[in-house]
């Protein structure tokens, strides 16, 4: 079994951070199945505190926001690093309005993944 990948903290000190248990319990799977959807890039994790965790924004109630893995995946395959691709969900674009995690909360996500997609050219 390989390490769960972790992405540097480049987050603001104010972005919650649910650490893996609390996201495994939130979503009703193990918690090797987060550790899964981490490795598959399905979610992105980071260090915070010497804890590993996923920021808050990316979770519903009992989900994984709607959206999120293809963005992600968008960005990979368009070069982006983990910590890349934090700072673009997290970096507030008064054009969608908000931030691209935001708007697929509210969602926005076929624009923001046509944005992802767009990066990549």
């Amino acid at each position: 079994m390989s390490a769960i990948p972790a992405a540097p903290d480049v987050l603001a000190p104010d972005v919650e951070v649910v650490p893996l248990p609390d996201v495994a319990e939130r979503l009703g799977q193990p918690i090797t199945r987060v550790h899964q959807l981490i490795r598959d890039g399905h979610l992105l994790a980071l260090r915070r505190g010497g804890v590993l965790g996923v920021p808050s924004a990316f979770l519903t109630d009992t989900a994984v926001v709607k959206g999120l893995a293809g963005t992600i995946t968008l960005l990979r395959d368009a070069g982006y690093h983990e910590d890349e691709i934090l700072r673009w969900l997290f970096t507030p674009d008064d054009s969608l309005p908000g931030t691209p995690i935001d708007a697929l909360r509210g969602d926005r996500g076929r624009e923001v993944k046509r944005r992802a997609q767009a990066m990549g050219f």
